[in-house]
């Protein structure tokens, strides 16, 4: 007998919990709606060259590689050589995020896309990693983005859509944190080492989980002398209000064009429309998302800090992406929602409302054959309405049914014995509260559940 089993980072949802996600989904999807994003889905699996080489040297361990369908060992040892076998056995992999399955539907559909395309996909991702909290190998990402645009208004709607989204959630004292790849190439350049803009990168991304002291380490050990790493460490110890930032970084890269350019993005997204965010941006030089393909302003999304959790949120701008598919020069930006946290912070926080794990909201009482068949016509009015309603899948003890709304969470529970449908009355009973009243079948319809 087998004992039954998932694999390591994934899980089973049940309704309650589905209805919560449920309520994430909805609340992002109406936001991307309202801003005029477009849905889009992609397959769960792609080609292993449309993956690999996209994620960086740590992202490509990460890629979950699929075995070839067909006879797999007729095939391999018919195969030739090492090489050839690993052909046959991965040729495909699981999507590792949504932004490169995107640019890869821009391309195959160039000629049919109205530019710029704003599209929104929310679809579940895989990686290879080892599972803790907040870490799956299954989960989903929500992603906006927009290509065929340089315009800096995209990276402002995209942070109000975040700011929009955390609001509607009840979501207080969240962090969205933004920086630039173009200040980060410029400090690769100043420190004296632009060939390792990657492996400084990289490393500055882990300095949340390894600190200063790591990420020093880390420096060295990818060949940066002592002195270069001293300049990077002056520069992540830069502070203050957002202003203050910009005008440190103004001192800094005073003589790298890259570097300037980057700040006059990040002023300008910071100041074209202050009032229209509810929570302020803050401008982060350690903020780094190792992802090869960022070449402008990155984001990410902090959980509120009583809570542990990494972000919960992030993007940015990746002006050639589409050229890795032998469309270049199509300039993009995106930011994704990490689902999962989410659920888990808002489950947290107890900041899920009643509504969103709410299914059920009426069970009518079997209680005979006679009865039922009046209580199904009623029950159809109801739906009629729009009010989620059930009833007993047959007639049972009265204290059966009630323990079942109970365990349900079933708010209402109406009840019709032999002298009520002669009457043409109904008793509802408020399981919450415990009161009891009795109206008549004809008022039901318009009941106030």
């Amino acid at each position: 007998m087998i004992k039954p089993s998932i694999p390591k980072g994934t899980r089973d949802f049940g309704p309650v919990v589905v209805r919560k996600r449920q309520y994430i989904f909805q609340t992002i999807r109406e936001t991307f709606e309202l801003f005029g994003f477009q849905p889009l889905e992609t397959p769960t699996m792609e080609n292993m060259d449309t993956l690999t080489g996209k994620y960086g040297e740590e992202g490509d361990k990460l890629i979950f590689k699929i075995l070839d369908n067909g006879d797999i060992l007729g095939r391999a040892q018919q195969a030739k050589d090492s090489r050839e076998l690993g052909i046959l056995l991965c040729e495909k992999a699981l999507r590792y995020d949504l932004t490169i399955p995107f640019a890869r539907y821009v391309v195959m559909n160039q000629h049919e896309l109205a530019l710029p395309f704003k599209r929104y996909q929310m679809q579940p991702v895989w990686r290879a990693d080892r599972p803790q909290k907040g870490r799956y190998r299954e989960f989903y990402q929500c992603d906006a983005d927009v290509v065929g645009s340089n315009s800096l208004l995209n990276e402002i709607e995209l942070l109000l859509i975040y700011d929009t989204v955390f609001t509607k959630l009840g979501m207080e004292g969240y962090e969205v944190r933004i920086n630039n790849r173009k200040i980060l190439s410029a400090l690769a350049e100043v420190v004296g080492q632009p060939a390792l803009l990657t492996d400084i990168t990289v490393a500055i991304d882990k300095l949340d989980k390894i600190g200063m002291d790591g990420v020093k380490k880390e420096l060295q050990e990818r060949g940066l002398a002592d002195e270069e790493i001293a300049k990077i460490e002056s520069f992540l110890n830069i502070s203050g209000s957002n202003e203050e930032k910009l005008q440190q970084l103004s001192v800094l890269f005073k003589d790298a064009p890259t570097g300037q350019k980057g700040i006059e993005e990040l002023s300008y997204v910071l100041h074209t429309q202050p009032d229209a965010f509810k929570t302020t941006p803050i401008l982060d030089v350690t903020l780094a998302r190792g992802l090869n393909y960022y070449t402008g302003m990155i984001v990410e999304v902090k959980a509120p800090a009583s809570v542990k959790m990494g972000s919960i949120g992030g993007g940015g701008r990746y002006d050639d992406l589409t050229g890795l598919f032998g469309l270049p020069g199509l300039s993009g930006v995106g930011i994704s929602f990490g689902v999962d946290r989410i659920y888990d912070v808002l489950e947290e926080l107890q900041l899920f409302p009643a509504t969103a794990q709410q299914g059920t909201q009426v069970l009518f009482i079997n209680l005979d054959q006679a009865t039922a068949g009046t209580a199904f016509k009623l029950l159809m009015q109801l739906r009629a309405k729009g009010v989620s309603s059930e009833l007993f899948h047959e007639p049972s003890k009265m204290d059966k049914q009630m323990k079942y709304a109970n365990k349900r969470n079933i708010p209402y529970v109406i009840i019709m014995g032999e002298s009520e449908v002669k009457e043409g009355l109904v008793s509802i009973k408020n399981m919450v509260t415990g009161q009891q009243e009795k109206i008549a079948m004809t008022e039901l319809a318009n009941y106030q559940f």
